[in-house]
């Protein structure tokens, strides 16, 4: 068994092959596997504090350098650009579709919640979960729509990047785009360098991505071993549902809007392979956004697209989050036997619609979001959360991985409706391997 590893660029040297344990994607696979073993043979072993530090260490390095990807990637997408309405344009063609989507995935939530009721009759122990929930619920309550919009603006330019804060780079990086591009020719020589640095970034996203199976390991083992694997069959008929919704809406919607721009969604996902394993291993999307943004600019899609939706995607189109707030909710009303009328359900669809903006995909994000759902929903459900708390660990993951995938689709949606999504050079990729981890293939990435 061997695998490809596709080189893009000028001058680009023959496709290597590599033995088949060398490819990332199967090394994230086998320590999620191996992760699992342990955590569930060793749960005193895996629960230790050095192993949890793996998978935390490993998306610690991958958020280090997200901020800086953002900014170069989106700076020099504008500066490149002539026409500065271009950018508005894409912008609102990214929200309309973002909106729309997120709609078709709130309403495939509660159709598949109706119609497998699985929280009728369902027994429980949730005081051990209670100290816990009410965490989430204090910090559902103190957010606001309003502190997120201020939120979005830095205290100042030093203080956006040493948090990381995906909206606040992106901000700054469109604002620092706009004054680069009315530079005209005295802007170009910041714009190379600005560049230049873009693609020592992925460089070192390369190098970083090394160490992916070691973090998969540990944060894989870690959670087994923290939970049991008893939480893995807890509620299990909530957990197969999600699973199910979401694989229905990524096939169904998301493959019908493939199929509009004219591709196979299977070889898309095929193609995000690696990516997808190491959000299944650390259960966070961030931990491979900045890999996705590179594989898509690769992919033929234009490199400013890319720079404004994928991280704009990250807090806007939450199409797994909006899943499962969903089905949550209406699970939670099935187990405590409060009937939700029409216009109620009607009401889930609008407020997780906005509570769900802002939550990245990152573990615990949807939870909060939940607490706010059902706060407005109906505030008797929400002592209710302490049911779904036991399980949220890996529904979480489910969460993360249709967030980038969706993400992935908006952007390759967003470069299309733009006339900016080169198609040969997407189904060239798409038959590809790409590995990430491959540091001279990343340097010649854009």
């Amino acid at each position: 068994m061997s695998a490809v590893t596709a080189t893009a660029g000028p001058g680009a040297a023959a496709p290597v092959k590599k033995l088949w344990y060398k490819v990332l994607y199967i090394q994230v696979l086998i320590a999620i596997v191996i992760g699992v073993l342990v955590g569930w043979l060793e749960p005193q072993f895996a629960t230790n504090e050095w192993i949890k530090a793996l998978g935390d260490g490993f998306i610690k390095l991958i958020k280090m350098v997200i901020a800086p990807i953002i900014f170069c990637t989106v700076v020099s997408g504008i500066a490149h650009i002539q026409d500065a309405k271009k950018v508005g344009r894409v912008g609102i063609k990214a929200l309309v579709y973002f909106e729309v989507v997120s709609t078709f995935a709130l309403i495939l939530g509660l159709v598949m919640g109706n119609l497998f009721q699985v929280g009728h009759g369902l027994v429980t122990k949730t005081e051990g979960s209670a100290g816990a929930v009410a965490n989430y619920v204090k910090q559902a309550e103190a957010t606001k729509s309003v502190d997120f919009v201020l939120n979005i603006i830095p205290d100042s330019v030093v203080g956006a990047f040493a948090k990381g804060d995906i909206l606040q780079v992106l901000l700054f990086a469109i604002l620092f785009g706009f004054a680069l591009m009315a530079l005209g020719e005295r802007g170009h020589r910041l714009r190379d360098m600005i560049d230049e640095t873009s693609h020592a970034v992925f460089g070192v996203i390369a190098i970083v991505m090394k160490a992916a199976p070691v973090g998969a390991f540990g944060a894989m083992a870690y959670t087994i071993g923290k939970f049991g694997p008893a939480a893995l069959t807890n509620l299990l008929s909530l957990i197969v549902l999600f699973y199910a919704t979401a694989a229905l809406f990524i096939i169904i919607v998301l493959g019908f809007i493939a199929r509009i721009v004219g591709f196979n969604i299977f070889k898309f996902i095929a193609y995000i392979k690696d990516e997808l394993l190491i959000v299944l291993g650390t259960s966070s999307s961030e931990s491979a956004l900045p890999q996705l943004m590179e594989k898509l600019q690769r992919l033929g899609c234009s490199k400013s697209v890319v720079g404004l939706v994928v991280p704009t995607g990250y807090s806007f189109n939450l199409d797994g989050t909006n899943i499962y707030m969903t089905l949550a909710t209406l699970f939670i009303a099935q187990a405590l036997g409060v009937d939700l009328s029409f216009g109620q359900q009607i009401t889930i669809l609008i407020v997780a619609m906005l509570t769900s903006k802002g939550a990245s995909g990152v573990t615990g994000a949807g939870f909060i979001t939940l607490a706010a759902t059902l706060s407005v929903v109906d505030p008797r459900l929400v002592p209710g959360m302490a049911i779904v708390f036991s399980i949220d660990k890996f529904m979480s993951e489910v969460r993360a991985l249709t967030n980038i995938t969706g993400n992935g689709i908006a952007a390759v949606f967003v470069s299309w409706w733009e006339g900016e999504l080169d198609h040969e050079t997407m189904h060239a990729n798409l038959n590809k391997t790409i590995d990430p981890s491959d540091v001279e293939t990343a340097i010649t990435t854009g």
